[in-house]
C-alpha cells in the first residue's frame, strides 16, 4: 500500500502578531529552528513519505510562497479557493490521492504548525498509524500523551484495546478549563493532535455516509466547484466525532503546537533562566521569557518574568505569555494603522 502525507498549510496565523502577517503566515517563518515551520513539517516527513507523494494545502494567497519553500512537484501545492475547514480540505486531498493512486492508498495528516523533538519517534508512530487504518479498516489519530494540563487542546478519550498500543476511541472532548483539563490528564486521557491516518477509500466512505456538510462534493474534479458545493466544518466535528470506526494511538514524541507567543517558551532553546531568545537580545535577572528581535533591533530585559516582548519593522509588542494566546482579540481592539503599518 503506498502511503501519501497531507500537509495542512492554511491560516493567517494572526496569533504571531506582528511577525506574521496574511502574506507571510507563521507557517512560512522560522519559530522554532532556523527553517520556516513548514520546511520542518516536510524535512521530518521525507524519511517516510516522498516528495513526489506529499500534497500540501494551503491559501490561494500564499500559494506560490508555499510552492518556494516547500519544494514539491508544482501539483503537489494546492490552494484552496477559500476557507472550508478541516473535513472538506482532507476530503479533496482524499480525492486527488484516489484519483492518483487508488481507494487503497494509505493517507497520513499532520499540520505545519508543530513542533517535535522526537522525530524517529514522531515517524514510527505515523507509519504504526497507517498499518493500524489498514489493518482494522478505521480512520486512526494519534493522541499525544500529555505532559501538563492544558486548555488549549481538545482531548480524546481512550477506551479499549483492540490490539497492543492500538485503543478505541470512546469520545472526543472539546477545549475544556483547566480544572477539567487537569482531571482529564489524571484520568488517562490524551491529547487531540490532530494526527490522522487512513486509507483514502475508508475515509471518503465515512464522509460519504456521516458529513452532507461535504459528501456532495465528492467525484466533482473542479476544486472550484468542489469547494463551492461545500459546507465548512472540522474534521474533529464532521467525521470523527460522528464515526464508529476511529482508533487512537498513544504518542510520546515531545509535541507541541506553535499557535501562540507563549508557546515558544516551551519549544525554543532557552538560556539557563529559562529566556526564549531570537535576535540581539540581553537579559539580566530575567526569567521565564519570550522575545524575538528582528534584524537590527534589540532588545534588553532586565528584572522582568514572563513576559512576550516582539520588536519588528518599528512596532514592539509587550504583553505576557499567559496573555499571548488572546492577541486575536488585541488586533480586532486595535486601529487599522496600527494592526497592518507595513
Amino acid at each position: 500500500m503506498a502511503t501519501w502525507a497531507v500537509v495542512l498549510a492554511g491560516g493567517v496565523g494572526s496569533r504571531f502578531w506582528p511577525l506574521s502577517t496574511p502574506e507571510r503566515p507563521k507557517q512560512l517563518l522560522p519559530l522554532v529552528t532556523e527553517h520556516p515551520l513548514l520546511v520542518d513539517t516536510l524535512n521530518r516527513l521525507t524519511p517516510l513519505v516522498p516528495a513526489e507523494r506529499t500534497l500540501v494545502l494551503t491559501n490561494a494567497g500564499i500559494k506560490n510562497e508555499v510552492a518556494m519553500f516547500a519544494r514539491l512537484p508544482r501539483e503537489n501545492v494546492i490552494a484552496e479557493p477559500r476557507p472550508a475547514g478541516t473535513a472538506a480540505a482532507l476530503a479533496y486531498a482524499a480525492t486527488e490521492i484516489e484519483r492518483r493512486e487508488g481507494r487503497n492508498a494509505g493517507m497520513i495528516c499532520v499540520h505545519a504548525d508543530w513542533a517535535v523533538t522526537d522525530e524517529p519517534a514522531f515517524r514510527d508512530a505515523l507509519s504504526a498509524g497507517v498499518s493500524a487504518a489498514e489493518r482494522h479498516a478505521s480512520l486512526v489519530t494519534v493522541g499525544i500523551v500529555p505532559t501538563r494540563p492544558d486548555p488549549g487542546f481538545g482531548y480524546i478519550c481512550p477506551g479499549g484495546e483492540v490490539e497492543p498500543g492500538v485503543l478505541r476511541v470512546e469520545r472526543f472532548v472539546e477545549k475544556p478549563d483547566k480544572l477539567r483539563a487537569a482531571k482529564m490528564v489524571a484520568d488517562g486521557y490524551l491529547w487531540n493532535s490532530g494526527i490522522f491516518a487512513w486509507r483514502v477509500g475508508d475515509f471518503l466512505d465515512e464522509i460519504r455516509s456521516l458529513t452532507p456538510e461535504v459528501a456532495p462534493a465528492i467525484g466533482i474534479p473542479s476544486i472550484d466547484a468542489f469547494f463551492d458545493r461545500v459546507k465548512s466544518i472540522s474534521v474533529d466535528v464532521g467525521v470523527l466525532e460522528r464515526s464508529s470506526r476511529v482508533l487512537v494511538i498513544p504518542g510520546r514524541f515531545g509535541w507541541d503546537d506553535v499557535g501562540t507567543w507563549g508557546a515558544l517558551a516551551r519549544v525554543r532553546e532557552k538560556d539557563g533562566a529559562g529566556n526564549a531568545s531570537y535576535g540581539n537580545v540581553y537579559t539580566r535577572d530575567a526569567h521565564g521569557n519570550v522575545i524575538h528581535a528582528d534584524g537590527r533591533n534589540a532588545v534588553v530585559l532586565d528584572g522582568v518574568s514572563g513576559i512576550v516582548v516582539v520588536v519588528v519593522d518599528g512596532m514592539t509588542l509587550v504583553t505576557t505569555v499567559e496573555r499571548s494566546a488572546d492577541l486575536k482579540g488585541l488586533l480586532e481592539a486595535l486601529p487599522p494603522a496600527l494592526r497592518d503599518p507595513r
